[in-house]
């Protein structure tokens, strides 16, 4: 089981993205803008500099729903492949079952 506090520490960061999802797509859109000034790209660079680091999508890392293992998680299921393999064993999982040959 993953620590709480790092839990939380996901949940706060997809609660961040999501409140600033907007404002950090129109301040991307100035700085690739084909018709705003020079002035105008480095002011919307400063104030996208200014945006709480947790706000961006890319700080988010994807955690098993059950445990909350940060590594080896399968985005098709939302599980860590321990989880994966029980639920599987289980037969959880439609379609899916353990290989054998």
């Amino acid at each position: 089981m993953a620590k709480t506090s790092m839990v939380n520490r996901e949940v706060k960061r997809a609660k961040l993205a999501k409140k600033y999802a907007a404002k950090r797509e129109a301040l991307k859109q100035v700085i690739s803008s084909q018709t705003a000034s020079y002035e105008e790209k480095m002011d919307a660079a400063v104030k996208l500099q200014k945006l709480p680091r947790d706000s961006s999508e890319s700080r988010q890392t994807s955690r098993c729903a059950l445990t909350g293992r940060p590594r080896a998680v399968y985005s098709k299921f939302g599980l860590g492949r321990n989880m994966l393999r029980q639920a599987t064993m289980r037969g959880d999982v439609p379609g899916l079952r353990k290989a054998s040959w």
